[in-house]
């Protein structure tokens, strides 16, 4: 490659020039040969499409994790992406991360959405109504009975507990009576008030 013949004072490299061009020319020719003239192909990508599982942002709330330097990046504090290999602090910024274009791209989607026809729009009206009609005949007599004899048990519940309360108040006003009367036997008139009540 290099010859280090020359003089002494000349401390330059000599390169090859023939040996460097016909390497040149090698890799011209595998480069023509992979193009063909034609660019390569486009990464076809899905069409964007509907999550079909739910965002677990819950589990984890209000607990407390203790983290060294060894704990697994996914065991750190935060949300952990599977599919990116990331860890993203707060529950906003993790929804827009996994709506977002770089984590799209890994799960093999483009941001495009497909156009819906005229007749899948209809389809999906008729399912809705007849998931509203449902709703409605699930509607049961008995069950609603249920529920009315649960409220009315929780409201009794709850004027009991207000009348045990009356009663109590009622017993402690009438303790504090008694203690005004021994006061006025031992010759106080009143605790507190420096007002006379001649």
């Amino acid at each position: 490659m290099a010859s280090g013949s020359g003089s002494k004072n000349d401390f330059r490299r000599k390169w090859d020039k023939d040996e460097y061009e016909q390497l040149a020319q090698k890799r011209l020719t595998e480069e023509r040969e992979k193009k063909d003239g034609k660019p390569p192909p486009p990464v076809k990508r899905e069409m964007l499409r509907h999550r079909d599982y739910k965002v677990d942002l819950e589990s984890k709330l209000g607990k407390t994790i203790v983290i060294t330097k060894t704990t697994p990046q996914a065991e750190m504090g935060g949300y952990y992406c599977n599919v990116c290999d990331c860890v993203v602090k707060d529950s906003i910024n993790f929804l827009d991360h996994i709506n977002g274009k770089k984590h799209q791209r890994n799960l093999g989607m483009s941001m495009r959405v497909e156009r819906s026809s005229l007749d899948q729009v209809k389809k999906r009206f008729e399912v809705n109504k007849k998931k509203l009609e449902e709703k409605q005949k699930e509607y049961d007599f008995e069950e609603r009975m249920k529920e009315l004899r649960e409220e009315e048990e929780k409201a009794k519940a709850y004027k009991k507990e207000k009348q045990k309360e009356k009663k109590r108040k009622a017993e402690e006003d009438l303790n504090f009576e008694e203690d005004d009367e021994m006061a006025a036997v031992m010759g106080f008139s009143g605790f507190g008030s420096s007002k006379k009540g001649h």
